[in-house]
């Protein structure tokens, strides 16, 4: 199965081998428990402007700029177009509920998975639709050992955030400039795995929520889990099909 995905990877992108050297992890979702907290800080939230937002809304728009996911229901849902900085106001007080609620736990799973890739000789980076400081500030505190503010990508780098490949294609660039068939993108979004394919980086899906497989396979999920602890079970099976150029 691993040797036919990675196979079929390289074939539809024009590859010739498959060397990873990095791992670009999305942080809600993957890294944290966390949507649960953000669903309910969406909906609170955008209760409050007048919009209709719902738990399927917060997970099937995960991975894309919160600002941006604001521009969109705006205009869907009221018919007007609203700027950044009126978009940035609305996401400050969705951020301000979030912060209210109880801290969410790291995966089981997680910790291994980063010791293994560590002594595999890839880095460890993380490429999120987050550009608040103080989770930012939690993901260097956690993870102290594997990461550092370097090889984290937030919604400030980009312009464009995922499904655009954008965030995972700035990703590699602060990963050392890598080449797409060097990294390998961890998401368990609809939007952040068609972001990392349309990178053309290969891509493996943790469906970690309520979303039916087929909603991230559909997108172009190279590997799916169900869980980041299964993905770690699986490293050294994975790990065996790479190309270890220099």
């Amino acid at each position: 199965m691993i040797e036919t995905q990675i196979k079929q990877y390289l074939s539809s992108n024009g590859f010739g081998t498959f060397s990873p050297k990095a791992v670009l992890f999305d942080m809600d979702g993957v890294l944290y428990d966390s949507m649960p907290n953000h669903a309910v800080a969406w909906q609170e939230s955008m209760k409050k402007f007048g919009i209709h937002f719902t738990t399927a809304d917060a997970y099937a728009t995960e991975g894309a700029r919160g600002v941006d996911t604001i521009r969109q229901f705006v205009k869907e849902q009221q018919g007007r177009n609203i700027t950044l900085e009126e978009a940035q106001r609305m996401y400050d007080e969705k951020s301000r509920i979030f912060h209210e609620m109880p801290e969410a736990p790291i995966f089981d799973g997680v910790i291994p998975l980063m010791e293994k890739i560590r002594q595999a000789g890839l880095s460890v980076n993380v490429v999120t639709g987050s550009g608040q400081h103080s989770l930012i500030q939690r993901l260097l505190h956690d993870f102290s050992h594997f990461l550092d503010e370097e090889h984290i990508t937030t919604a400030y780098d980009v312009v464009r955030g995922k499904p655009f490949a954008d965030p995972y294609l700035k990703g590699l660039e602060k990963a050392g400039g890598l080449k797409p068939f060097e990294g390998i993108v961890v998401e368990n979004a609809p939007l952040g795995v068609k972001a990392g394919v349309n990178a053309h980086i290969f891509t493996v899906a943790i469906n970690s929520g309520p979303l039916p497989d087929a909603a991230l396979l559909e997108q172009g999920a190279h590997l799916l889990y169900d869980k980041i602890k299964s993905f770690n079970g699986d490293w050294d099976n994975f790990s065996s099909f790479f190309a270890h150029s220099k």
